[in-house]
């Protein structure tokens, strides 16, 4: 079928909107008709050539309404109103126990930009091969992903919404509730509050951890924190970082999540931790330099990388919707929409920093 696409292929800092083909949905697969897709910054490491072999659609925070199911597919139906996720195998050892985004076969399924058959769906008008994204490619009009990526919600939602859910959201709630899964009376530290760090907070908030505390540069975003859960804000470009957070954790926090992936900021938040606590890296970044006695083994310190909030998505996307239902959860205050035909305005925003959550929308 001819859809429409935005694609990236390395010759141009934009992406290119086109007429491209999607071939039909394979036995395990289903045709989805998108409403919204959001725009994370992996997208733009993608446009930019640093994850997926170009030319290729991104998009990997789509929601939209089934058109057609494959023969094998049994969760949803056309109609049913979804969002999709990244893509995982099923089989493996890690999805078996529960971890799909620590799948053995996760970066070949969502970076190798192929489908889950080793085949493509997608064409430019000219027959290229066209690169799949976390197994859906969603700044188009439709996408074919396999069933894991599929995860059927509520339809009394705005469906505009619900996009993120399935990524940059996932992934910062997912990391507090699913992971670290704290003690009310734990303490966290969230360096960094863009949309994955002000989800991790949100989620601080309904595990009712004591000490939620927002470090950016930004006071407006310090502000919206505080606002969405954080008990304490520090700005690290007016105020001395450590100083500020002993004054108000003397011996050290429980946790502390980097979503920023700046290597000082890194160490900072490994600095920051009470003895035996842990630092849970989701920003994407370079090489981080660590004296392993001072900084981690003296005082029992760990860090660790988390994709995807260690979450399974057909579980954990539905109960962010009944808690953002339930007015607990209000990641509608990070999203700001934008026209498919100005997606690019979208990478914009997200990159001055001008909107926490661009998602574009789709007539």
């Amino acid at each position: 079928m001819k859809i429409k696409a935005a694609y990236a292929d390395g010759t141009a800092p934009e992406l290119t909107i086109t007429e491209a083909t999607l071939a039909e949905p394979q036995a395990n697969e289903v045709l989805i008709k998108l409403v919204a897709t959001g725009i994370c910054h992996t997208d733009t490491a993608g446009r930019d050539g640093q994850t997926t072999p170009l030319p290729a659609v991104l998009g990997h925070e789509g929601a939209g309404i089934v058109e057609k199911v494959g023969q094998s597919v049994t969760t949803v139906r056309p109609g049913d109103h979804v969002v999709l996720s990244f893509s995982y195998c099923g089989h493996c050892a890690n999805c078996l126990a529960g971890h799909p985004g620590m799948c053995l076969h996760f970066n070949e399924l969502n970076f190798g930009g192929k489908n889950y058959d080793g085949s493509h769906r997608l064409h430019l008008a000219d027959g290229r091969p066209l690169s799949t994204f976390f197994g859906q490619s969603s700044f188009a009009t439709y996408a074919v992903a396999d069933e894991h990526s599929v995860v059927k919600v509520t339809d009394d939602v705005d469906l505009r919404l619900l996009g993120p859910l399935g990524c940059g959201i996932q992934t910062g709630a997912g990391t507090v509730l699913n992971y670290l899964n704290p003690r009310a009376d734990d303490t966290i530290i969230v360096f960094g509050t863009g949309a994955v760090g002000l989800s991790a907070m949100m989620a601080a908030k309904l595990a009712g951890m004591s000490h939620i505390i927002a470090v950016d540069i930004f006071d407006n975003r310090l502000a919206l924190a505080q606002e969405l859960g954080a008990t304490e804000a520090v700005n690290s470009r007016t105020e001395d970082l450590a100083t500020a957070l002993k004054a108000i954790l003397p011996q050290g926090a429980d946790y502390t999540i980097d979503t920023t992936g700046v290597p000082t900021v890194v160490k900072e938040a490994v600095h920051a931790l009470r003895p035996g606590g842990e630092c849970v890296a989701l920003g994407m970044g370079g090489e981080v330099t660590f004296n392993l006695m001072d900084d981690l083994l003296a005082e029992a310190k760990k860090i660790s990388g988390l994709v995807e909030g260690d979450a399974i998505p057909q579980i954990f996307i539905p109960q962010l919707i009944t808690y953002y239902q339930q007015g607990r959860f209000p990641f509608d205050k990070l999203i700001k929409f934008f026209d498919f035909d100005h997606i690019n305005d979208g990478f914009v925003a997200s990159k001055n920093g001008s909107v926490l959550k661009p998602v574009v929308t789709f007539d």
